[in-house]
């Protein structure tokens, strides 16, 4: 089961900058990442930049999250 308690807000222009974000900011790889998409951004008119950004919350793998090898 994911333990979100000890979850890190990270936010972003789309949810795939805000993993690679809290990835490099944690200094570990996406693949360790447990990631809950609080809020997707949303766009401005015509498609210009985010009129909402997008929010995840993300916590560290534990080894039996892990999957097996």
């Amino acid at each position: 089961m994911t333990n979100m308690s000890k979850a890190i807000e990270f936010e972003g222009n789309t949810i795939e900058e805000a993993i690679k974000h809290a990835a490099k900011t944690l200094k570990v790889s996406r693949e360790t990442l447990n990631i809950k998409v609080v809020c997707e951004e949303q766009r401005g008119l015509f498609g210009m930049e985010s009129a909402k950004t997008a929010k995840i919350k993300v916590s560290i793998k534990t080894k039996k999250e892990s999957p097996a090898a």
